[in-house]
């Protein structure tokens, strides 16, 4: 079978999986019979010293090499070197029925760029998947990438999933560890590519040994990666929440003290007001930087809403306005000296001289970092343009 032959590629990665890989192997060759597909079983072997390369071998499928470690690396091996119009992949732990993947075929020859595997909709067997996994983990990770990129997906990280070959240059997928599940969702819903989702069985792990799987480390990781594909959510949105509230407080305080039922608010939470108002500008400068950077790097699309900003906030724009800032802190402050000055630079009523200072203090420090940051922006425009170029 020439390569122009083949439509479908059954990719999946392994580490030591003589006690399954067979198994593995002989439903999804026994698919390709029974279906008529002309396709290829393709193993990402990620260094396997218990036989598994040789059993791949004799069972008919085309083993790849894949030296760089980890369940990322290992399918990408894999997938890179596939062949057929559509790839399919999933573990070679038997957890998966690649004897039944017709659902998966049907959706990507509609059209669809993803096509995801659901188990909750298909089905976990007793002891297939840990509680934690089941009931917190996987819900709520799924949860959170929906907030965060949208669409429809209930399980992100179902480990069988077929897309179209033509599409993995487009992603650009990097992730080498577990998070690659993730990486997968998460760039093919920026980048608006059809997704759909089929119900699929989970069944016990087939082997002998523990899963290469580690519930919170590898939980974290997945978090990780949903968090810094996000600048929105990681820094833009606690940052503005930061800066209203904490610019709330600050007026509201400045007429004078707030009670609340029996405890007085004062020129102490001011103060913390005033911290929050600071360290919620710096997060969203961070979401713009990090955003631009990810942008110029590969990592996220393109962001017609930072292009037309590029436009509108130049350099100078930014330092005029951050001299105007830095400017009301600084006449603030000369008004607090004066008013000292009044007292013959003696004693003072700390809340009211506060209420002054505090205010002015934040208006230097916010005006400041205006301008640093527009000099900043201006610094990776100059990147962009030479990218763009």
């Amino acid at each position: 079978m020439s390569p122009d032959d083949i439509e479908l590629s059954i990719v999946m990665p392994c580490l030591n999986e003589a006690e399954t890989l067979a198994t593995c192997i002989g439903k999804a060759m026994a698919y390709l019979e029974d279906s008529g597909i002309r396709g290829e079983v393709v193993i990402g072997d990620n260094g396997s010293t218990d036989g598994s390369r040789e059993i791949a071998l004799q069972c008919g499928a085309r083993v790849v090499d894949v030296p760089s470690k980890g369940y990322g690396s290992a399918l990408m091996g894999a997938i890179r070197s596939a062949r057929g119009t559509y790839v399919i992949m999933g573990d070679s732990d038997d957890s998966y029925d690649f004897s039944d993947l017709g659902a998966f075929v049907d959706r990507l020859r509609e059209g669809f760029d993803l096509v995801m595997g659901n188990r909750f909709e298909g089905g976990i067997a007793k002891g297939a998947m840990p509680f934690a996994h089941r009931y917190l983990g996987n819900p709520v990770l799924s949860f959170v990438g929906r907030i965060f990129f949208g669409g429809k997906i209930r399980d992100y990280h179902c480990g069988l999933r077929g897309f179209r070959q033509d599409i993995v240059d487009r992603l650009n997928l990097q992730c080498t560890g577990m998070e690659f599940a993730s990486e997968m969702v998460v760039k093919a819903s920026i980048s608006k590519l059809r997704i759909a989702e089929v119900p699929t069985s989970l069944s016990p792990d087939g082997r002998s040994r523990p899963p290469h799987l580690r519930t919170w480390r590898d939980g974290w990781r997945h978090l990780r990666f949903l968090l810094l594909y996000s600048p929105r959510w990681l820094f833009l949105i606690p940052g503005t929440a930061l800066m209203l509230i904490g610019l709330g407080w600050m007026l509201a305080l400045q007429r004078g003290p707030i009670r609340v039922m029996d405890v007085a608010l004062d020129t102490n939470t001011m103060l913390y007001a005033g911290a929050a108002v600071v360290i919620g500008f710096q997060a969203v400068n961070f979401a713009v930087f990090t955003r631009i950077y990810a942008i110029q790097e590969g990592f996220l699309p393109p962001n017609p809403a930072l292009e037309r900003l590029y436009h509108f906030v130049t350099l100078e724009v930014g330092l005029v306005v951050g001299a105007l800032i830095t400017a009301a802190g600084v006449v603030g402050s000369a008004y607090a000296l004066q008013l000292w000055a009044d007292e013959e630079f003696g004693s003072l009523s700390y809340p009211s001289s506060l209420r002054v200072v505090i205010p002015s203090v934040i208006a230097i420090m916010i005006g400041l970092q205006t301008i640093f940051s527009s000099f900043f922006l201006s610094f990776l425009g100059l990147n962009q343009k030479r990218v763009s170029d």
